[in-house]
């Protein structure tokens, strides 16, 4: 995929809506803030067991329909990609993704470690993106092609940490299919230093930020639950893509199944997917390929012989 470059003028007043989206949700979410509230299950078919059910509120709803209100006020045509009511106009050049409340589960509970994630995406690719903490009063605010930042100072990450040495994340080790998917996140786990779980966005401002964050490794994710990551991480001196080493587009995510790594620089990047991108379909292969051959008589015999084969070179090797 080309590298886009969006009308400079066109990019920055995108930009100044996103923070003026970003106070409409604040407006919206802090008079339920550790006050009783109704919540709700949303239960989606085929996800992970972390994601199959999840919780949703008043602030959650009210927070995207305000933001949607402004959008189709400023720019009717853009279009809108957002958790709690769906999609419009996905097509257009310019498509807003909004995810009102990241970390509902936190909020409900009263943890200040969830946030708001404003994304917009020019011709299916993440140009913008806010992550807004409203309870700590806390903005990262990323552009394509400039340095991104915390309530208005630059932020870079630590680009110096091995994945030896590396403080890794993830909202929690339920969110990992059975098979590869936690096959590979807990060989990640393994090379890490110490794994951490339950921060959803804030892990990946967490790793912008250089705070001691160092690597984010999740899967199962909507589009809405990354879009916005995306400037933020990369303008701080991180690299996000799938665990293919694909960039995050709205183009491919369908093919990235929502399976994210986010690292604070190249170098650690280039080593987590070394493990995430593995083949893992040789030995795949073999198993298929034995299980079927005990199954089929017809192999019976070119197994047994096989097996044959193998002990006697093992016996006069000993």
């Amino acid at each position: 995929m080309k590298a886009v470059n969006p009308p400079s003028e066109l990019l920055k007043k995108k930009a100044a809506l996103a923070h003026e989206l970003a106070d409409v949700a604040r407006k919206a979410i802090l008079p339920y803030w550790r006050r009783p509230i109704k919540v709700e299950s949303k239960i989606e078919e085929g996800r992970s067991i972390a994601q199959a059910e999840s919780p949703v509120t008043i602030a959650d709803r009210q927070a995207e329909m305000d933001m949607r209100s402004v959008i189709e006020r400023e720019y009717p045509s853009d279009g809108i990609y957002g958790e709690e009511f769906g999609t419009i106009r996905t097509d257009a050049d310019w498509v807003w993704v909004l995810d009102p409340i990241d970390g509902t589960k936190s909020f409900i509970s009263g943890k200040p470690l969830f946030g708001t994630l404003i994304a917009c995406l020019y011709k299916g690719t993440p140009v913008i993106g806010i992550i807004d903490q409203c309870v700590l009063d806390e903005r990262w605010f990323g552009v394509l092609g400039q340095t991104s930042t915390l309530n208005g100072d630059p932020i870079q990450t630590n680009t110096k940490t091995a994945l030896k040495d590396a403080m890794l994340f993830a909202t929690t080790p339920d969110m990992f299919g059975p098979g590869e998917e936690t096959e590979k996140f807990n060989a990640v786990k393994a090379a890490v230093l110490r794994p951490n779980y339950g921060t959803d966005c804030y892990a990946y401002a967490l790793v912008a930020s250089g705070f001691g964050a160092d690597l984010v490794v999740e899967a199962d994710l909507g589009l809405y639950d990354y879009c916005a990551l995306v400037p933020v991480v990369e303008g701080a001196g991180g690299v996000m893509t799938d665990w293919s080493g694909r960039r995050l587009t709205l183009e491919n995510h369908e093919v990235s199944q929502g399976r994210v790594v986010a690292a604070s620089s190249p170098a650690l990047h280039r080593e987590a997917l070394a493990i995430l991108s593995a083949d893992s379909t040789s030995k795949d292969t073999t198993l298929s390929f034995l299980s079927s051959a005990f199954q089929d008589p017809g192999t019976m015999l070119p197994v047994f012989i096989l097996g044959l084969s193998i002990g006697v070179a093992a016996s006069r090797r000993f």
